[in-house]
């Protein structure tokens, strides 16, 4: 009677997670986030929904077609975490990593659908499985707390410390658990357990997320100008003016500045100025801001004839960037080309009409 009682409680508390997650899923996806963030923000929950239902009591007796869904959606779920770190922090995606990991973790997924004829595989398949999960998962952890000192939005900085609280707790919970009973063999009241948190963690997410704060899911777009308004204060127009002062004499060009050292030179606090850039100035993040220099002195620099044979490596060392990588991601994401393409543009020969 005991274990009938913790079955169902924890399908109870399951079908209350499933229940607040579509309700936080069709709140997100009518607000007005960006296109992109609505999407992995909404496949994330996806596939949280595919683990309660793929660990339930009652998955066993669901269609094969629905059943494969389902399977698919919860193993999923880690690559959609990963994906949301990088959305909601303002990373860019690396395709590669994305697809590499998409493939190993539906290739362990058929291996169990294939099970009659790959059997031998499935130890290899599972181990694979986890792995990559595991690995989606601490990458994302280690993103949302890595380039926590470069973001400007203070409810974000916020939201990665509690971000990685819940991730830890749960997904490396979890997949260790699985890891060590193996998956459909966990006690029933470590199962229960593991619904009691993920409710708990779902509630929470659900609070901060059915606010929709525009600062967390639809973030301003910064133009890189110091534009001063008829709202400023006037602290705030003291600052602008010690902050264009100091640019003006290239720090930008400083390899490893960060916000907190060009805070000591301007003499002010540093949230004051991670205020000003962010709200004045719509940059998200520190690097963002310093990008915006840095690349439109990189553009001048590109298209001038007295240094047309300067390497980019060279280019890329002079503007404060510690290796060519970050520089030519910089530049595309800014320009939608690399340095070489456009450079190559600069100097094209215009065609004849």
């Amino acid at each position: 009677m005991e274990s009938l009682d913790t079955a169902s409680i924890d399908t109870a508390l399951r079908l209350i997670g499933i229940g607040q997650l579509v309700l936080v899923a069709l709140v997100i996806w009518r607000s007005a986030a960006d296109v992109v963030v609505r999407r992995v923000t909404v496949a994330l929950l996806v596939g949280v929904i595919g683990y309660l239902i793929n660990s339930g009591p009652q998955f066993p007796a669901l269609a094969m077609p629905l059943r494969l869904a389902v399977v698919l959606a919860s193993n999923l779920a880690p690559l959609f975490l990963w994906l949301f770190a990088h959305v909601v922090f303002d990373r860019a995606v690396d395709r590669r990593v994305g697809l590499a990991a998409l493939g190993l973790i539906v290739a362990s997924v058929m291996v169990y659908v294939l099970r009659r004829w790959c059997e031998p595989l499935i130890p290899l398949a599972d181990a694979v499985g986890h792995l990559t999960a595991a690995l989606l998962v601490i990458h994302a952890m280690v993103i949302a707390l890595n380039e926590r000192e470069d973001d400007l939005v203070e409810q974000r900085r916020r939201f990665r410390v509690a971000f990685v609280l819940v991730i830890a707790v749960l997904a490396i919970g979890v997949l260790a658990s699985e890891a060590w009973f193996g998956f459909g063999h966990e006690p029933a009241w470590m199962l229960a357990s593991q619904s009691v948190i993920i409710a708990l963690a779902i509630l929470g997410i659900g609070i901060a997320m059915l606010t929709a704060d525009p600062a967390l899911l639809a973030p301003p777009r910064g133009t890189g100008t110091l534009n001063a308004g008829d709202d400023w204060s006037p602290s705030e127009r003291v600052l602008r003016e010690k902050l264009e002062t100091t640019m003006a004499q290239r720090v930008w060009l400083e390899p490893g500045l960060t916000i907190g050292s060009l805070a000591e030179r301007l003499d002010v606090p540093e949230h004051r100025l991670r205020a000003l850039i962010n709200r004045r100035l719509g940059h998200r993040n520190f690097s963002a801001f310093l990008n915006a220099h840095r690349i439109a002195e990189a553009k001048a620099v590109l298209a001038d004839p007295a240094r047309v044979d300067l390497p980019v490596l060279t280019i890329a060392m002079d503007l404060g960037y510690g290796s060519l990588a970050p520089f030519n991601r910089a530049f595309r994401e800014s320009v939608g080309q690399t340095p070489t393409e456009f450079r190559r543009s600069a100097f094209a020969e215009p065609e004849k009409g």
